[in-house]
């Protein structure tokens, strides 16, 4: 699964979706009628050869697979600061800034006091803030931005002639 690879992008600002129950055939016809890249660990969906755009991602772990999909689909460069914390983790709906008063009662006290700047999420309500995890995240920016390279990972696209790498159990 790549949920926690989801949430993590939306929080770098990229629009992502998650159809969390979604069939392949689903998933495919979302790729090719949105034109989006599908990130992908299941081997089944890419030996079809009918998705233009994918990336298979190696890792099970999502810091590494944030990483590759930094690193292979050349967003290094995207990584604007300003666009981060700008999209709901949780629905990818872009957020909206809110007026201090406007979040009182809906979130805890001491967070209203501590804070002046908040978002919200116009779809699931969520309220959001810069609280200490900001420092967490500049942490994960600077591993992205390194220049370790993740070895063997390899993108694959409908023409590459090479079969997909087995997934790692």
């Amino acid at each position: 699964m790549l949920g926690r690879l989801a949430t993590w992008l939306r929080l770098l600002g990229f629009d992502v979706l998650y159809p969390k129950y979604a069939k392949d055939t689903e998933l495919v016809f979302i790729s090719l009628t949105q034109e989006r890249i599908l990130l992908t660990r299941d081997t089944g969906i890419i030996k079809r050869r009918i998705l233009k755009d994918y990336l298979f991602i190696h890792s099970d772990k999502w810091q590494e697979q944030l990483k590759e999909v930094i690193e292979y689909s050349n967003l290094e460069d995207r990584l604007d600061p300003e666009k981060f914390f700008t999209i709901c983790p949780i629905c990818n709906t872009p957020l909206i800034e809110i007026k201090k008063e406007e979040v009182l009662g809906l979130v805890p006290h001491y967070i209203f006091c501590e804070n002046n700047k908040f978002s919200m999420c116009p779809s699931c309500k969520k309220v959001y803030w810069k609280g200490t995890h900001i420092n967490k995240i500049k942490g994960i920016i600077s591993y992205l931005s390194s220049k370790t390279s993740i070895p063997g990972n390899v993108p694959f696209s409908k023409n590459s002639s090479d079969a997909p790498p087995p997934v790692e159990m």
